[in-house]
């Protein structure tokens, strides 16, 4: 197999201090999360702009015979098939994305995850740029549009893989999944940050909303490239495990996990640097449950982030039509939620030592509060902001803990004897599986739509269910084993 080179960050070549023994581990795993959270954040700082422009673009829309837009939209977009077209566009970045997504994990097994993950930073900030150029250019070409959404999403399907390889090469599994939870709000942060950027600027010309979120990628991605380790090792630092009692509790826990059908969860430090292979990693032990789960799931909070904007704008609160900018602001609050769910499915997933029983739970939830946000979210601003809240939430929970501590645990299971290198390998299997459902919930909302908002509620209560089934079997193993181990505290009390 070929083995895989690193380069020094040239921040630490320039100041040496930065180096142990002057920095401790602690502070270079710290200095990772921050590095990749806010390189993960622009990446979707990035991709929100399509969902704020969505009502400049698209088609006049009327409500109860009354237009509700002044403005004529943007050709192509705005005859009676722009919402067609938007959910084609949304279609045709979201496809290459997860088609490069296969590619792009099995590539950053091989090479420095530095460069790579600033290459795929430069690239998406350079496309995103140029899509919004076609506003001053008077562009009113579709395979323009779908031209650079393709190229953009090739380049954005680098920035997961790498970002997650990096931190799963810094931490062990101790609280992975509430440290990864927090982490994994940077998806929630930059969608805010995009909206924000994107909606504040879209008043002196949709163009705007593209360039300054791409120029916020480039310059971010220059950061990366100064500063990110990509490994301890690199540093000659390891990661120690804190007693010998832990060292045979881990062992006992490998050989216990190796044997069993959902066995996640334990990484053990290896010197192996041999890639795995693409179908092998398909046959890892939860891999397939967790990856099709994670199409649905991601089916649903894609088609919230690319038309939630565009329905708050078509859709009365309290009998009014908020504007572009407030209806892109707004939607928010829907990201903010997903911040909360994140961090308290890692928690409550740590706590429990389960994580396809919590994605269940998170699932389960989400469908009466989709349902109430439906019926119920035009009454009143209060209404519409609270139940958008908890539909993030419960939303964003299971998909955040799937593409993250899951991901990250199944890439380093026992099975892969503390193959390191796997882990991008399957981060790309599992969330390039998702991102196939997040190019679907767009498309099929751009036309489900034009029958009428229930209709998209419909296809998306459908999809959170069929994402539930899929984690019923890992579920179900992974009660028999906190049981049989006598973690879960109610076992505990039973058995005295």
């Amino acid at each position: 197999m070929q083995s895989r080179t690193q380069t020094l960050a040239p921040a630490l070549t320039l100041f040496p201090t930065l180096k142990p023994p002057h920095k401790t581990l602690t502070f270079h795993q710290t200095l990772v999360l921050i590095l990749t959270f806010f390189a993960y954040a622009s990446f979707h700082a990035s991709r929100k702009p399509p969902s704020i422009v969505k009502s400049v673009l698209g088609p006049e829309i009327q409500s109860n015979s009354t237009r509700i837009r002044s403005d004529s939209g943007w050709a192509p977009f705005d005859g009676p098939q722009g919402t067609h077209r938007l959910g084609e566009l949304d279609l045709a970045f979201l496809s290459s994305y997860s088609i490069g997504m296969y590619f792009a994990g099995h590539v950053g097994d091989r090479i420095d995850l530095r460069l790579f993950l600033v290459f795929g930073m430069m690239g998406s900030g350079a496309f995103t740029i140029v899509l919004g150029l076609g506003y001053w250019l008077k562009v009113h070409l579709l395979w323009f549009f779908v031209g650079v959404q393709v190229v953009c999403g090739l380049f954005q399907s680098i920035g997961w893989p790498c970002v997650v390889a990096v931190v799963g090469n810094w931490f062990g599994k101790e609280k992975r999944g509430l440290i990864m939870g927090v982490w994994n709000s940077h998806t929630s942060v930059g969608n805010v940050i995009g909206s924000v950027v994107a909606s504040g600027v879209l008043e002196f010309g949709w163009g705007w909303s593209f360039v300054l979120p791409g120029v916020l990628v480039i310059v971010v991605g220059m950061v990366v490239f100064m500063f990110l380790v990509v490994s301890p090792e690199d540093l000659g630092l390891g990661l120690e495990l804190e007693s010998p009692a832990m060292e045979i509790e881990l062992k006992v826990d490998s050989e216990r996990l190796e044997s069993e059908e959902a066995g996640l969860l334990e990484r053990e430090r290896s010197d192996t640097l041999n890639a795995i292979g693409f179908l092998e990693a398909w046959r890892l032990p939860g891999v397939a449950p967790f990856a099709f789960c994670l199409f649905f799931s991601k089916l649903v909070a894609y088609t919230f982030l690319y038309w939630l904007p565009f329905y708050i704008r078509h859709t009365a609160v309290a009998g009014v039509h908020l504007s572009h900018k407030a209806s892109g602001i707004l939607s928010t609050i829907f990201d903010i939620g997903g911040v909360f769910g994140g961090i308290l499915a890692g928690y409550i997933s740590d706590m429990i030592d389960a994580r396809a029983v919590t994605s269940i739970l998170f699932l389960l939830l989400s469908i009466p509060a989709l349902i109430f946000y439906r019926l119920y979210g035009s009454l009143s601003m209060f209404a519409n902001i609270g139940l958008m809240f908890l539909s993030g939430l419960l939303v964003n929970g299971p998909y955040s803990l799937i593409t993250t501590a899951v991901a990250t645990d199944l890439g380093t299971q026992s099975s892969v004897r503390g193959n390191s290198r796997a882990l991008a390998t399957v981060t790309a299997i599992i969330d390039g599986t998702g991102s196939v459902g997040a190019a679907l919930g767009p498309l099929l909302a751009g036309y489900i739509s034009t029958r009428g908002w229930n209709s998209v509620f419909f296809m998306l209560i459908l999809a959170t269910f069929c994402a539930s089934l899929f984690l019923i079997r890992v579920a179900r193993t992974e009660i028999k084993g906190r049981l049989n181990d006598g973690k879960w505290f109610w076992n505990s009390i039973s058995s005295n």
